[in-house]
């Protein structure tokens, strides 16, 4: 997988370089690079924001660098993939649709996309109009209900996300199987040695029995029921009429 990120600030993925991400970049896995949008600017203060037609708080950045970027980047991207290969291009954004597990599942499958980090109050939106035009492949992403400063914080959260499904990535597949969300429910509670365990105030605590038994057939329905009763009671927006009872 090819992955382009565009911002305002290259250093804010430098973690990227680290963890199961770091690894897949160094095995070949993923291809990333990173991008200052103040590269595609003309004025020597390097300008890539003006304040908002109308009026109003804050600034905006300008359609023009936006522009450039996409177009330098795509076709550095075609070089290297074929002519024919066409990015998603995401941009995160507290107004567009909510990224999910499901999300990340679907874009783990595919071989290019472009991140780009908006800043301040947002971008033009006679960029997105260009991008549409042109036919592209564009995405609006949102973390959840909340604003960030910028961009790049989404694009960590969501590159580790769909990096971590492609294939080698993790080392032991089967963990993603039984992760939360992975089939709609949040994870079941995990337990490991000593069995037996006496915390800092002297209160001992042991794992469930049933996890001891051997008999993995009702491990299993164990783990299916604690994840359903954690989902009703923490997200039960995750679960839907008849759900549990399946």
């Amino acid at each position: 997988m090819r992955l382009d990120v565009i911002t305002l600030f290259p250093d804010y993925l430098a973690p990227l370089e680290l963890s199961l991400i770091g690894k897949a970049r160094r095995e070949g896995l993923v291809d990333l690079h990173v991008y200052d949008l103040r590269e595609w600017t003309h004025d020597r203060h390097r300008t890539v924001d003006d304040t908002p037609l109308g009026g109003g708080a804050g600034m905006v950045m300008k359609p023009e660098p936006w522009a450039e970027a996409f177009a330098a980047v795509r076709e550095a991207g075609q070089a290297q993939l074929g002519e024919q290969a066409e990015p998603l291009i995401v941009f995160p954004n507290p107004a567009g649709e909510l990224f999910a597990q499901a999300t990340a599942q679907e874009w783990s499958s595919r071989q290019w996309i472009i991140f780009a980090c908006g800043r301040y109050e947002g971008i033009d939106e006679r960029v997105y109009e260009h991008l549409a035009d042109a036919g592209c492949e564009v995405a609006l992403a949102s973390l959840g209900d909340y604003v960030l400063n910028g961009g790049e914080v989404a694009v960590l959260a969501i590159t580790e996300a769909v990096v971590r499904l492609i294939p080698g990535v993790v080392g032991n597949a089967e963990s993603l199987v039984e992760e939360s969300h992975s089939e709609g429910l949040l994870e079941y509670p995990l337990y490991t040695r000593p069995a037996r365990w006496e915390d800092p105030r002297g209160v001992v605590r042991e794992a469930p029995a049933i996890l001891l038994s051997g008999d993995h057939g009702r491990i299993a329905a164990w783990r299916r029921e604690q994840a359903i009763s954690r989902t009703r009671e923490r997200r039960p927006d995750l679960l839907e009429p008849g759900h549990a009872e399946s």
